[in-house]
């Protein structure tokens, strides 16, 4: 049976909650994520058993970070229904910059650039931030599991002028020639590689990470800049971005490829650190075990 009644059911509800001023947003926003936290069980156990043992926090600390990230998760997920209503002229009331030169001068080098992040904030306002600013974006995306939620946000990035690459997929040919042609080429290095990734630390523990943005940073010399969106306190965005890394090359690629990976590894376990409750710590980032010899 067809979904595609739910893609429908989702541009309704956007364009209804494109009608509400943001301050209405982020209170509703913190009423579903309030819910979230007490019906999504299974997630909110994850999340709690990861932190605790990531982060070595006592039970009551960690159960305040996890709650703070699901209200910060109901207030994303209601702006990005609101993302159509995003202009150029106003977005800039609920995003900053800082350190917007680190990334200008990047692409001035005009060998593209690996932009680095993670799953940290408002990640879909993120992509659209910066296309709005005229940074010329292109991202590999994971495919929803439901094929109506990709779609719908496959033509909101593609809205504001996203390019998009399917990972996994022919398309990264497309992906790679974007990142010739001196565009912004943004990879999700947070998630779980599987057996085909390689194992680095990640919090303390081995997790199956990809290789795919020092592969392309090798290929194509470029530059590669880690950056993340943070919420203020008032609910508005701050977007962090940080001075570029290189890919070092010593004769050894397979050793270069690693440390590279291994890098970038650890300023997203920064990030993620300094900002415990704008990760997904339900998100199954050491599902891929370590094979054994």
């Amino acid at each position: 049976m067809s979904n595609e009644w739910q893609y429908h059911i989702w541009k309704l509800a956007s364009r209804l909650v494109c009608l509400l001023p943001h301050s209405v947003i982020l209170a509703t926003g913190r009423l579903l994520g309030r819910l979230y936290y007490r019906v999504a069980r299974k997630q909110r156990n994850r999340a709690l058993k990861q932190i605790k043992e990531r982060l070595d926090l006592p039970q009551t600390e960690a159960e305040t970070i996890i709650q703070n990230s699901f209200l910060k998760l109901g207030q994303t997920f209601l702006e990005v229904l609101h993302m159509p209503a995003l202009t150029r002229e106003n977005f800039k009331r609920y995003v900053t910059f800082e350190n917007r030169h680190y990334l200008t001068e990047a692409l001035a080098q005009q060998k593209g650039v690996v932009f680095l992040t993670g799953h940290l904030g408002n990640w879909e306002w993120f992509g659209a931030a910066l296309a709005l600013e005229g940074f010329p974006v292109a991202d590999i995306v994971k495919r929803q599991p439901n094929d109506q939620h990709t779609r719908i946000l496959n033509e909101q990035r593609q809205m504001f002028g996203i390019e998009i690459f399917a990972s996994g997929t022919s398309e990264i040919i497309g992906a790679a020639k974007a990142l010739k042609k001196g565009k912004l080429l943004a990879f999700f290095a947070d998630q779980d590689a599987g057996h085909e990734g390689v194992f680095i630390d990640f919090l303390g523990k081995p997790a199956a990470t990809h290789l795919g943005p020092a592969v392309f940073a090798r290929k194509f010399k470029s530059p590669v800049v880690p950056g993340f969106i943070v919420r203020n306190p008032d609910g508005t965005h701050r977007i962090l971005l940080q001075p570029p890394i290189y890919y070092e090359d010593t004769g050894n690629p397979d050793a270069d490829l690693y440390n590279l990976t291994e890098r970038m590894t650890k300023i997203i376990e920064s990030a993620v650190k300094n900002y415990p409750d704008e990760w997904l710590w339900f998100k199954k980032r050491w599902n891929t075990e370590v094979k054994s010899p």
